[in-house]
């Protein structure tokens, strides 16, 4: 069966910009548009798509929910590789994927633009998840997969977010550390696992955790980690070990260890989350744990198409991804408590 893939292979172009010109959008050129349903047409891409559409009652159109608060969009290190996940399975099953909006400043709920697209289901990749639009789309009739925040009778892909934490605070004692600090993000539940973590893991090593070096940022801001690095630098007894909310915002907390004129990990260790490739070519390289992102968007769109095609017999359950702990230089081997 013909797939945009193929059509955007034969035309040179983007599939995106073949998912805009076979669905009428005005954002392409009209001589593109044109080369594009032609070539469609002529690989019977029409014909198969229509056809199959008319005997399943389906569009064979994905819609993927993505808000980020901190407008990086797809340049995203973390949500890009999901998205691509989400892409690629989707292209595999012979979906179509169509981003969802509120239009902007037009009156329009999330599910009034998955009706007017003509969507089979959402995945929910990021979003605020109390946003009562995201509600409204979750109840309603559509089938619904959501990525790292879990609704009831929903299927939701989910990173061992907790687990992964315990791992980190398990490598930094390993390497001596017992004075830590951690950064962590907005209260998600993303955040309220991974705090879940810290703490699970330091009961268990005996570590003592003192409040004011747990600190409450943003993910993705390096600016804001920047800032609460240099406030934990300033207090009188530092901590030995920083845990940063991901690997992006860990360069903040970076130049605010070379502002203050030290160096990692000689001076203060540090430890990020994620596993994006900035992670690997910082130096030193940053000690982090790895999220399989191209692993949790293919789930959500395996799951997604399950409930689509299956309705009956799919599973409503969590998809837990695994990840793994990726060692770096970041972390510096103690003698002696410092």
């Amino acid at each position: 069966m013909v797939s945009m893939k193929d059509i955007a292979h034969r035309c040179g172009v983007s599939i995106a910009t073949v998912s805009k010109a076979l669905n009428g959008q005005l954002d392409i050129g009209e001589e593109t548009r044109g080369r594009i349903l032609r070539t469609a047409e002529e690989m019977g891409y029409m014909t198969n798509a229509a056809a199959r559409a008319l005997k399943t009652k389906r569009t064979y159109n994905l819609g993927v929910l993505f808000v980020d608060p901190m407008h990086g969009g797809l340049a995203h290190e973390f949500f890009s590789a999901v998205l691509d996940g989400i892409r690629r399975e989707a292209e595999r099953s012979n979906y179509d994927i169509t981003f969802i909006n509120n239009f902007g400043s037009r009156a329009s709920t999330y599910l009034q633009h998955c009706r007017y697209r003509g969507v089979d289901g959402v995945v929910i990749a990021s979003a605020d998840f109390t946003d009562p639009m995201v509600t409204e789309l979750v109840n309603s009739e559509l089938p619904v997969v959501t990525i790292d925040h879990v609704f009831n009778n929903h299927i939701a892909v989910v990173s061992d977010n907790t687990r992964g934490m315990e791992a980190l605070v398990r490598y930094a004692a390993s390497r001596g550390h017992r004075r830590l600090a951690l950064i962590h993000g907005e209260k998600t539940t993303v955040t309220l696992n991974r705090l879940a973590g810290f703490y699970r893991a330091c009961e268990a090593l005996d570590i003592p955790v003192r409040d004011e070096w747990v600190r409450e940022g943003v993910f993705h801001d390096p600016q804001g980690c920047c800032r609460i690095t240099k406030e934990l630098l300033a207090q009188p007894e530092k901590p030995t070990c920083i845990f940063f909310p991901d690997d992006y915002s860990y360069i903040g907390g970076l130049n605010a260890v070379t502002e203050a004129g030290l160096r990692i990990p000689e001076d203060i260790s540090a430890v990020g989350y994620d596993g994006i490739p900035l992670s690997r070519i910082v130096s030193p390289v940053l000690t982090t744990w790895r999220q399989d992102t191209a692993g949790m968007g293919a789930a959500a769109a395996s799951g997604l198409i399950g409930l689509i095609e299956h309705p009956r017999t799919a599973i409503l359950d969590r998809v837990v991804v695994r990840g793994s702990l990726q060692e770096g230089g970041s972390v510096r081997q103690l003698t002696e408590t410092r």
